[in-house]
C-alpha cells in the first residue's frame, strides 16, 4: 500500500532537472523535492492540474509477445475484449488539505462543494470537477502572494466511486509555478485496492516554500490521509449531485 513510502530519504539533489525540450522537473523517489523560493516562483498563482487516462493495456489492445516462444499465436485471430462499465466511469478527484499559519485547517475538494477561495483564506481554489477524464483535467489555484499565511498544503487525489482503479489509470499531477519549469508527479505505481493518494506536500519551512513528493497510496479516503498527516479534522460521508452523461 505504500504507507511508509517517503519516511526515509537519502541525501540527494533537490530535483530531477528533466529535459530542456519538456521544460519540466520530475519529482521522483530519489529526487523528491524542489524549492519554489530558490527558483523565484514563490509568488503569483500556482496552478495545480490533474489529468488521467486509462492504461492502454486495459482496452483489449494487442499484446506484443515473442513469436519465438509462441509461434502459433501468429495464426490465431486477435481476441476482441470490450472494456467494462466500471473502467469507463473512473472518476478521479483533486483535493487539498490545508493548514494556515493561524492554525485554521480544512479541505478543498469537489465532494461537498468545498471549492475554496483564491483571494481569501484558505488562498486555494478548485476551478471545477472533471468527472470524465477530459484533456484539461481538474485544476486548482494557490495564491502564493499569501504564502506567509500558508503553513502546509497536502495535494491529494481520490477515487469518488466505489471501484478502486489506480492500477488501471495513468494519472499525472502537474504544478505550474509563476516562474521556471513546471513540476510533474506521476502516479504510475500499481495499487489496485487504493482509493486515495497523497501526491505532494507544499510547505512553508523557515520562509522557504518547498514542494515535496509524497505519492502515498491508501485504502481509505480523506479521513485516512488526515490520520497519516495529523490534520485532525472531522469527516462524514459525502455525495456528488448527479449529472447527465
Amino acid at each position: 500500500m505504500g504507507l511508509f513510502d517517503g519516511f526515509w530519504s537519502g541525501r540527494a539533489a533537490d530535483f530531477d532537472s528533466g529535459s530542456a525540450a519538456s521544460n519540466a522537473i520530475e519529482l521522483t523517489k530519489r529526487h523528491h523535492q524542489v524549492s519554489l523560493t530558490r527558483q523565484g516562483a514563490a509568488t503569483g498563482n500556482l496552478r495545480v492540474n490533474l489529468t488521467w487516462r486509462m492504461r492502454t493495456s486495459d482496452f483489449g489492445g494487442p499484446q506484443r509477445e515473442s513469436l519465438l516462444r509462441h509461434p502459433f499465436k501468429a495464426l490465431r485471430p486477435p481476441e476482441v475484449v470490450g472494456h467494462s462499465q466500471s473502467m469507463v466511469n473512473v472518476d478521479l478527484d483533486l483535493g487539498c488539505l490545508y493548514e494556515l499559519a493561524d492554525g485554521t485547517k480544512g479541505v478543498v475538494q469537489p465532494l461537498g462543494g468545498y471549492l475554496g477561495d483564491v483571494n481569501g483564506p484558505p488562498y486555494v481554489k478548485l476551478s471545477g470537477d472533471d468527472r470524465f477524464g477530459s484533456a484539461s483535467g481538474e485544476t486548482m489555484y494557490v495564491n502564493l502572494d499569501h504564502r506567509e499565511d500558508i503553513k502546509r498544503l497536502l495535494v491529494f487525489v481520490y477515487i469518488y466511486d466505489q471501484t478502486p482503479a489506480f492500477d488501471r489509470t495513468h494519472a499525472v499531477v502537474t504544478l505550474y509555478p509563476s516562474n521556471g519549469p513546471r513540476i510533474e508527479v506521476g502516479l504510475d505505481e500499481r495499487h489496485p485496492q487504493a482509493r486515495s493518494c497523497a501526491v505532494v506536500m507544499i510547505e512553508n519551512v523557515k520562509d522557504e516554500l518547498v514542494v515535496r513528493r509524497e505519492v502515498r497510496f491508501v485504502y481509505g479516503f480523506q479521513a485516512e490521509l488526515d490520520r497519516l498527516y495529523g490534520w485532525g479534522l472531522q469527516w462524514g460521508r459525502g455525495y456528488k449531485s448527479k449529472v447527465d452523461k
